[in-house]
């Protein structure tokens, strides 16, 4: 329980409302960090499907020049990747401990 909360503050700072409008500089810049970090998790192996729909909106919204939602997925998708990166670095030793002995 004590790994959720971390989780889900870096969810929620993530999702927070831009104060300003977003430009296409600044789609490309979260589009390319949400891109790695979701290769990154796919190196894992564990690679969230919610991620790979979250990169697939904000090229979608890009695309229409909507850069704002556009900006906005992608960060959406940084921070889905970056949890399952968590999930999977804390999942790594985790199981030890349910081991029955």
């Amino acid at each position: 329980m004590k790994r959720s909360l971390p989780l889900a503050m870096l969810l929620a700072l993530s999702l927070a409302p831009a104060a300003s409008a977003a430009s296409e500089a600044d789609y490309k810049a979260a589009y390319a960090a949400a891109e790695a970090a979701s290769r990154e998790a796919a190196g894992m192996r564990n690679q969230w499907t919610v991620t790979v729909s979250a990169l697939a909106a904000a090229k979608r919204a890009a695309d229409g020049g909507d850069f704002d939602r556009a900006t906005t997925a992608a960060k959406e998708a940084e921070a889905l990747a970056k949890a399952s990166i968590f999930q999977a670095m804390s999942e790594k030793e985790a199981w030890k401990a349910m081991e029955i002995r």
